[in-house]
Order: structure tokens, then sequence, then C-alpha cells
């Protein structure tokens, strides 16, 4: 039976264990979207600590897919020189690395209207709750160019060294606007039925594979259901899953498509301090894990180290995935492995979610704040 440090691989990419560091976004990178050297150190603290298999924070993959003025890009050949320095580090310290391509669609309005651009998504939708941002219709030739430069990017983070790509087809950004019918409303090539709503996905799976190869590892990150009443359902993320397996993704990561309002809507669910709160994709996951051939990936809440090995014991998934413990305890995996199994001290408030939306790069703003009241007790 798989425990979660056994060795296993995912095609020819070899791990030393069956824990991911699920991407995150981490507001370090410099203005110009390159590497800087407070990303090298987190890097180099994650692959220290023990986990397996690191997925980078969103890395844009055109001009028109950034978010944030503090996002890497891997859009141009310059970004490659500073990606290669945090896969060496990350290789010196054991670990393998992918990288997350990233376009965020309508996601981008404010930071693109501070561009002076106009954020591109499949349809213009004016009765939506759930997005205030400004967005235009993409054209049929923008879609050809995002699409190649999935592709493009994919080459770059080859060259880099990167030991394999996730694209990133959830949480509200392009991809999933595209497969969601509450997002995308379009009569055209691109839009209508399931099938057409699946094509912009299959266009990038396609433009990658093409660049960089039959051998080289392909991720999805995939939201197979919407947050809200109205998107995607489940039956249809399912049978997304099963064509990205047979597309020839190499791996899969269950999660959830478009973002509705609150917490519990969205991939960030907070209070997480019993077992039955944990692994809130849990459900997804296994039923995708019996309808494909390829890895699946849990994410969602993972606390407790027993149940983890549970789930990888019992074949409800090949890996799980772990975001907010690792902020606040890098070297959490290595603990574990040294036989300390207690649950993380991460209490999902999302502060460090928070924090990050204004500006301030990713940390645990809890432990900093401990840390600061210890400090500023009085010597006894």
């Amino acid at each position: 039976m798989p425990t979660l440090f056994e060795p296993t691989a995912i095609g020819r990419l070899n791990l030393k264990n069956r824990l991911v560091r699920s991407a995150t976004y981490d507001g370090m990178a410099l203005k110009s979207g390159l590497v800087s050297e407070a990303q090298i150190g987190l890097y180099r603290e994650l692959a220290r600590g023990g986990t397996g298999l690191i997925v980078s924070g969103i890395a844009s993959v055109h001009r028109s897919g950034r978010i944030s003025a503090f996002q890497n890009a891997i859009d141009t050949d310059v970004t490659i020189a500073g990606l290669r320095q945090l896969v060496d580090v990350v290789h010196d310290h054991g670990a393998k690395i992918a990288v997350q391509l990233f376009h965020g669609g309508r996601e981008c309005g404010s930071y693109q209207k501070a561009k002076k651009a106009v954020a591109l998504a499949p349809s213009v939708v004016t009765d939506d709750p759930y997005c205030e941002q400004d967005y235009r219709q993409i054209s049929e030739e923008q879609i050809g160019e995002v699409i190649g430069a999935f592709g493009r990017a994919a080459a770059r983070a080859k060259i880099a060294g990167f030991d394999a790509v996730q694209v990133h087809g959830a949480h509200a950004y392009l991809p999933s606007q595209f497969l969601s019918p509450f997002t995308n409303r379009r009569e055209d090539a691109w839009g209508g039925t399931f099938e057409k709503r699946l094509a912009f996905l299959h266009g990038v799976y396609r433009a990658i594979r093409t660049a960089v190869g039959d051998g080289y590892p392909v991720l999805i990150k995939l939201g197979v259901a919407d947050g809200f009443a109205g998107g995607l359902e489940f039956a249809e993320g399912l049978c997304a899953a099963k064509a990205c397996a047979d597309w020839g993704f190499d791996a899969i990561e269950v999660s959830q498509g478009l973002r509705g309002r609150r917490y519990g809507q969205t991939e960030f669910r907070t209070g997480i301090q019993t077992l039955a709160k944990e692994a809130y994709f849990g459900q997804w996951c296994r039923q995708v894990k019996a309808a494909v051939a390829v890895p699946v990936m849990m994410v969602g809440g993972l606390r407790t180290p027993q149940l983890i090995d549970q789930i990888l014991q019992e074949g409800q998934a090949d890996f799980v995935s772990l975001c907010r413990p690792l902020i606040r305890e890098p070297d959490l995996p290595a603990r574990w492995q040294a036989g300390d199994l207690k649950v993380p001290a991460c209490i999902s408030c999302n502060r460090c979610f928070e924090a990050l939306l204004k500006g301030i790069p990713l940390h645990c703003v809890v432990a900093v704040q401990n840390q600061t009241r210890r400090m500023d007790d009085p010597i006894r």
C-alpha cells in the first residue's frame, strides 16, 4: 500500500515522496516578472523541508494574462535565466519542481486597467455577481495567440530545467472561464456545447505537447465544478478530467473552477479544525481517480498525516497537495518523516491570502504576530 514517503513517479519524473506543494502565489517577483532573491530563498526552504514536488506560483504566459505587478512571468526568453536559478536551488536540495502556466483572463481586470489595457474573457456576462472587473470578449485571433503563448512558455520552462509544467485550469482563471457555461456564452467554435467549451483547454494541451515533446511531464490543475449554482457542474467536470487524461496530461490535481463570493464557495475554505472538514475536494478527487488512468492529486484542507496516509493507502489519490500549512512550516514534510506527526500549526484563517491582496508578500501573519508578542514580553 502506498504511503506518503514512498518514492514514486509521474511518467518519467521520479519523486522521493507523494507530497506536492500546491502552487502558491507569493507576491515576491520583481516588477519585471523576473525571479527575485526572496523567491530563491523561499524555494530553498521548501526544498530543504522535504516536499517531493514543488509547483511554483502562477507564471503568466502572455502579457494579457498577468494579474499582479509582483507575479512571475514566463512570456519572453528574458525570464529563463532567473527561472533556471529557481530550478537549481530546488534541485540542490533534493526536490523536483514544476512551473504553473497561467493566464488570468477576466480576473486580470485591475492590473490590466493600470497598464491601460482591458482584460480578456470568453464572453461578457452582464448579470454576473461574482466578478467586478472590467473586461471584454476575446477574439478568435487572440485565442490563437494565447494558446500559442502557453506552448512557447512550456518550451521556456523546459529550457530553464523545470521537471514539469502544470496548466492552471482552475480557480476562475481563463481555462476555467472557457469551460464554465456561466462565463462562456459564445456561439462559435469556442463555446456552446460542452465539447466546444473544452476546445480552448484542448488547444492549450496540444500547443504545450508540440513544444515540449512526448516524454516531458505536462500536468493540470483542473477545476471540476464551480463554487455556485448555475456554473460548471461536476458531471461535466468529470468528463473534462477524462478528456484531459485521454489527451495525454500526465497528472491531474483536482480543484474548483469559478469562485463564489464567500470563502466557502472558493478553494480558500476556512475553519479546518476537524477531520470532517479536511479534504474538502475529496469526493470529487475520488471520482476522478476512479475514472482516469493517470496519477491524481488531492488538494483542499489536508492537515492530518494519518488521514493523508489513509487517502493514499485506500487509493483515493496518488498524491496529496498542501498549500497553506507549508507557508507557516516549510519543513513540515521533514518533521512528519522524522516521526513527529503533530498536525500543522496552520489554522486556516486566510490572513496570509488577505495580506497578499494588499500587496504584502507571502507569509504566515499569525506566526509573525506571535513572534512579535514574544519579543514584546517583558524580561522576567
